[in-house]
């Protein structure tokens, strides 16, 4: 049986996120039609057995499956699962840490069926006080990493049709690419170009499949009427790393060495690589002067060359942390 709808749900030790989340779908799914597949990547902790009592404490039962699998593979591998789980003519990629907001999931599927080109529809993500958050952007290219290293106005205005994130639109906008916190995926799509690229173990996985969707003619749409909240960080550290310029977990850096391989090529990497350290000589030439600290991460002039001899080489697995 095809179902109309379903959503995919990476848990790596985030029970109770999920749970909220799941609370949060309850009104929102058609019984019968839509099905949610929470993918348990290997936790070792308590979050099965949470998750289990929960579904049978709350009868979620008829809308809620419960997949665990028995490796963490990372976020591409466990959607991936999920995606081969069920046949569904959308699937809803959705963040543990995720709350949708009223009518949330209905928008999307509305703005899917009327725009019948676009294969990919992003929602609003936001704050839980409403606060918007940045969830579209522009492609990754070998520039952009001189603008992100170097963090300086004057050369951020001057490459600013590169710049990677787009300001927040009220109205429908496509950009090239969107986060997959969350994001609703036509099946054709995915029969068209294939699933997830397990080669990512986290992050730049969800810029990928954008580019090779749009590559493939499809359009990528925002669409703000849907809300959805993003807690960030629920799953991971490596934001909370970077924001206080620790060293994020290597995956981070051997998901950059994979893009920028697989879409521009071992030459491409070098010249990303080359622009990081430009950008990173002029940062650090203003904090010299103005003593000011610095804005990267602790090693990270050593970590952009992460995976350089083999940059397509399958992720290895983190000891601790990652979906």
């Amino acid at each position: 049986m095809t179902m109309r709808l379903a959503i995919i749900i990476v848990n790596y030790r985030t029970p109770n996120l999920v749970i909220d989340c799941l609370n949060s779908l309850e009104q929102e799914i058609e019984v019968g039609s839509d099905i949610v597949i929470v993918v348990d990547n290997a936790s070792g902790d308590s979050s099965v057995e949470q998750l289990e009592q929960a579904i049978t404490a709350k009868n979620w039962g008829q809308w809620v499956r419960l997949l665990p699998s028995n490796s963490n593979g990372g976020f591409s591998a466990g959607t991936n699962l999920g995606i081969k789980a069920i046949a569904a003519d959308f699937y809803l990629f959705l963040n543990s840490d995720t709350i949708a907001r009223p009518g949330a999931i209905q928008s999307l599927l509305e703005a899917m069926q009327a725009h019948p080109k676009v294969g990919i529809v992003s929602p609003r993500l936001e704050w839980l006080d409403g606060e918007p958050q940045t969830s579209c952007f522009r492609n990754r290219i070998p520039i952009t990493e001189l603008i992100g290293a170097a963090q300086t106005g004057p050369i951020t205005a001057l490459l600013k049709r590169y710049d990677v994130p787009l300001p927040v639109s009220d109205t429908p906008i496509e950009p090239e690419w969107t986060s997959f916190a969350c994001a609703l995926i036509r099946r054709e799509v995915i029969e068209q170009i294939g699933l997830m690229d397990e080669g990512y173990f986290m992050y730049r996985e969800d810029n990928d499949y954008c580019q090779r969707a749009r590559n493939a003619g499809w359009k990528i749409l925002y669409w703000p009427s849907a809300r959805i909240v993003h807690l960030r960080g629920g799953s991971g550290s490596v934001k909370s790393d970077m924001a206080r310029r620790k060293r994020p977990p290597a995956y981070l850096y051997a998901s950059r060495s994979r893009y920028f391989t697989k879409f521009y090529g071992r030459a491409g990497l070098l010249s990303a690589n080359l622009f990081w350290l430009l950008g990173r000589s002029i940062s650090l030439a203003r904090e010299l002067v103005g003593n000011k600290n610095p804005h990267t991460c602790e090693y990270q002039a050593q970590d952009i060359w992460t995976n350089w001899l083999d940059p397509m080489k399958s992720p290895s697995l983190p000891k601790k942390d990652g979906k």
